[in-house]
């Protein structure tokens, strides 16, 4: 393999130049495609759909001591992934350190979406997909969610809570 730095010819397996250090392949983080992600058994849920002013939105990422706090007037989006080191897109809330790759999370997985007095979450065609309380969600299709609710992307789950702002 040529270097297109400096010219010198590598063996065909090198991945950096031996001469120049120059980088002769793309690194890739790709997020893991699980086959047994198609299905799983719902388990229904009554939370309040209600979020409005003086609320906070709380995601707990299961298993973890992660969670991610949100103020009512900081929303409108909030993209939910992992880090792309490359390209840089850093979600506000980054699965990265929650073994979100490992678990199937992809860098643009889903987003949550503040319409009227309601939360939406939507799956950004994600290659392990979404799920609201055991049930995937259709990509680009806002779903409502509720005080309560699970959400699993790939095989990681974060579970929303509604609760009244410390700030009042």
């Amino acid at each position: 393999m040529k270097c297109p730095n400096c010219g010198h010819e590598n063996t065909e397996s090198a991945q950096i130049c031996e001469v120049c250090g120059y980088l002769l392949t793309t690194p890739t983080t790709a997020t893991r495609k699980y086959d047994d992600a198609d299905y799983e058994e719902g388990t229904p849920k009554w939370g309040s759909a209600r979020f409005n002013g003086g609320t906070d939105l709380v995601m707990d990422v299961l298993d973890t001591k992660i969670s991610f706090v949100f103020d009512y007037d900081e929303i409108t989006q909030i993209l939910i992934g992992r880090k792309d080191s490359t390209t840089n897109p850093f979600p506000l809330v980054d699965l990265t350190e929650a073994g979100g790759q490992q678990k199937g999370v992809s860098r643009r997985h889903a987003k949550i979406v503040r319409q009227d007095d309601a939360l939406h979450i939507v799956d950004s065609a994600s290659a392990n997909g979404t799920y609201l309380n055991g049930h995937k969600l259709v990509a680009d299709q806002p779903r409502i969610i509720r005080d309560g609710d699970d959400i699993r992307l790939g095989h990681l789950t974060v579970r929303i809570t509604f609760r009244e702002s410390s700030q009042n």
